[in-house]
């Protein structure tokens, strides 16, 4: 990573030798031997950071790093300083400097404190950016995103929305279906009607079509009294059906007929009750594999897949981790009374180097609680979760000079396909089109590393 660096040092073959190191290296550098003079570069030039060596003439290092951080908060300061006291360590630290060096020291070790610093700098005016960017956005309801997929998907809700097409949600678990649905009622033809949501997946199946369709007295054992569905609650507003995937099979020539007549007949009952509502539907599972092998219907699957609004995981929308982390923050330092204002760059690196298994959702938990634990005006690395302060990708070594270091066909392939199987997300249909393999030799190599093979995805 190179970057624009001013060095300052009454030493001026020191500053010479300095510049022709780091040039070496990729920076572009200029120097000063004059701590005035620096300070009037650093308040007008276009400077990534600052190195200044702490005993000089006229401008001390110290005094230099105290003006430029009451003036351009945003410019890192690292000082130099030939004693590597903790006394004179503690005091640069406490006039804001960003990091510190003692002489004598090796270019390549100033090199890579300058990496860290301009990396420290692009991270923050980035989060600043994100902060103005989230103000700014044009959100569609509570849905935030600026990447290139979330634009597609929310071109896509503004042109469905004023509709009562019927509206099938796809996405892994977190993605944030039920935002979606709540902004199409919302935009809607009824946004002053009800929104009703149901996980079909969290009611047991012999209540599901009574907590759907009603029930009438005395239809069954402990039916004291009469009850309307969720169909009849929803009338005028929007039903939201999650998890429809997991209705059961016995269940869906019931549903599709209430879909398809606008009309729904109560457990017990004699006469159907019509009912007026936008029914939307949201699953984590691949509907067309489950068509395939029989356990959804392939007629009901048509009746909702009408228009298909499919979201992207949080890993395949990179740019907008630190967009929804501000956006939540800002929530939530509210709601709790906090005077959080950002996150600092090494916890916004330790955001995007994550994977984010448990998408939006997940991000949204991790913030809050970095909210409620901070002490800070900035979420630090120490107040994220340990899974992602200790995050490392997984990658597949299979090369290395070292004989000891090589490992068998046997296991290079295990480590491929788990990678495979993490950057899908655990979609083990998608990880077995990437690999090559019908779903079953997938299947047996999992069992074989000892990875659940639940047909979860």
């Amino acid at each position: 990573m190179s970057g624009r660096i001013l060095v300052v040092d009454d030493d001026r073959s020191l500053c010479e030798l300095l510049a022709a190191g780091l040039a070496r290296r990729g920076f572009s550098v200029e120097w000063t031997t004059s701590g005035d003079d620096a300070f009037a570069r650093a308040k007008t030039g276009d400077f990534d950071v600052v190195v200044a060596d702490i005993n000089m003439k006229g401008l001390s290092g110290t005094e230099l790093c105290e003006r430029i951080v009451a003036n351009r908060p945003d410019l890192p300061v690292i000082v130099i300083t030939a004693f590597g006291s903790l006394d004179t360590a503690v005091a640069s630290i406490r006039a804001g400097a960003y990091d510190f060096i003692t002489k004598p020291f090796e270019t390549d070790a100033l090199a890579l404190a300058l990496q860290r610093a301009v990396q420290h700098r692009a991270l923050r005016e980035e989060v600043r950016r994100l902060r103005d960017v989230v103000a700014e956005t044009k959100h569609f309801g509570e849905l935030i995103g600026a990447s290139p997929a979330m634009q597609e998907v929310q071109h896509l809700l503004a042109k469905v929305a004023p509709t009562d097409a019927a509206v099938v949600i796809t996405g892994e678990s977190g993605t944030g279906k039920e935002v979606v649905a709540r902004a199409l009622h919302a935009k809607g033809q009824r946004p002053s009607g009800p929104f009703v949501a149901v996980n079909c997946a969290a009611i047991p199946q012999n209540l599901l079509e009574s907590e759907l369709f009603g029930h009438t007295r005395g239809a069954f054992t402990d039916a004291r009294v009469a009850r309307v569905g969720l169909f009849q609650q929803a009338d005028g507003g929007t039903l939201f059906l999650d998890e429809i995937g997991d209705v059961p099979l016995s269940l869906q020539p019931k549903l599709l007929r209430a879909l398809q007549e606008r009309r729904v007949r109560p457990v017990g009952a004699d006469q159907e009750v019509p009912f007026d509502a936008r029914v939307i539907s949201a699953t984590n599972r691949d509907l067309e594999e489950a068509v395939e092998e029989k356990r959804f219907r392939e007629d009901l699957y048509y009746r909702i897949n009408v228009i298909r609004v499919a979201l992207p995981p949080l890993r395949a929308r990179a740019a907008d981790v630190l967009l929804l982390a501000q956006h939540f923050l800002a929530r939530n330092a509210a709601r709790m009374g906090k005077a959080v204002a950002g996150i600092s760059p090494a916890a916004a690196a330790k955001l995007l180097s994550y994977a984010w298994p448990g998408n939006v959702r997940e991000l949204q938990n991790c913030i809050e609680r970095a909210v409620a634990l901070t002490q800070f005006e900035r979420i630090a690395v120490e107040d994220l979760p340990e899974t992602i302060r200790n995050y490392t990708r997984s990658h597949v070594i299979v090369a290395s000079d070292d004989p000891e270091e090589l490992v068998s066909m046997e296991e290079v392939e295990r480590r491929y396909v788990l990678r495979v199987l993490e950057a899908t997300g655990g979609n083990k249909k998608a990880a077995a089109q990437i690999l090559g393999f019908d779903r079953r030799t997938l299947y047996r190599k999992l069992e074989r590393y000892g990875v659940p093979t639940a047909r979860d995805d």
